[in-house]
């Protein structure tokens, strides 16, 4: 028999991913708090207790979701040896990821829109961009590209993947991806001490 705390982090898990679902498909607006409640059998008292609103769900959901992509970026860099080679893999992991549907909906559509830029901007931070951060520091460090202010490079950079990782989200055409990263990569050889 489960204990009371597993108990609620089963429902708190149940909502999270049926939330999850509903944002994806339906967008953040379309969600009706209370019917998250009912599909995972749980009642509204219940789903008003581990978020506070749709709106607490909703941030919790941007959270994990943010965090997936940034350990999925990672894993991608993590798994090339050469610091270039793997820094340029994570981009355009990153870059691939607008093509996934939850990803795009949640993440770079609605919440922007829903959190207001400020909250994003440090969910993101908290996520990912320190991750690109570490990788500009190393990369430095290790005299693969010269030395210069982090913080806005790595903010240049960001908001180009975003931007890009949107774009991509909605074309239908394969090929985009292979042309942004090699955009992408041409932008960031500017980087590169030759």
């Amino acid at each position: 028999m489960s204990t009371r705390v597993e108990q609620r982090e089963q429902t708190r898990r149940a909502l999270l991913a049926e939330g999850r679902r509903r944002f994806a498909a339906d967008g953040y607006h379309a969600v009706v708090f209370d019917d998250v409640a009912k599909a995972v059998g749980v009642t509204k008292g219940a789903a008003y207790h581990h978020f506070g609103s749709k709106a607490g769900l909703f941030t919790a959901v941007v959270r994990e979701t943010q965090e997936e992509l940034g350990t999925r970026v990672a894993a991608a860099a993590d798994a090339v040896a050469d610091p270039w080679d793997s820094f340029v893999a994570g981009c355009r992991a990153f870059l691939a990821a607008g093509a996934d549907p939850e990803i795009r909906r949640i993440v770079l559509v609605d919440a922007p829109a829903v959190l207001g830029w400020n909250e994003w901007r440090d969910m993101d931070d908290a996520a990912s961009a320190r991750h690109l951060r570490e990788a500009l520091c190393g990369l430095m460090s290790a005299g693969v590209i010269a030395s210069g202010p982090v913080t806005p490079i790595a903010r240049l950079l960001s908001g180009a993947m975003n931007e890009a990782a949107l774009w991509l989200a909605q074309e239908p055409d394969d090929a985009s991806l292979d042309e942004t990263a090699a955009a992408l990569e041409g932008l960031l050889a500017g980087l590169r001490i030759p």
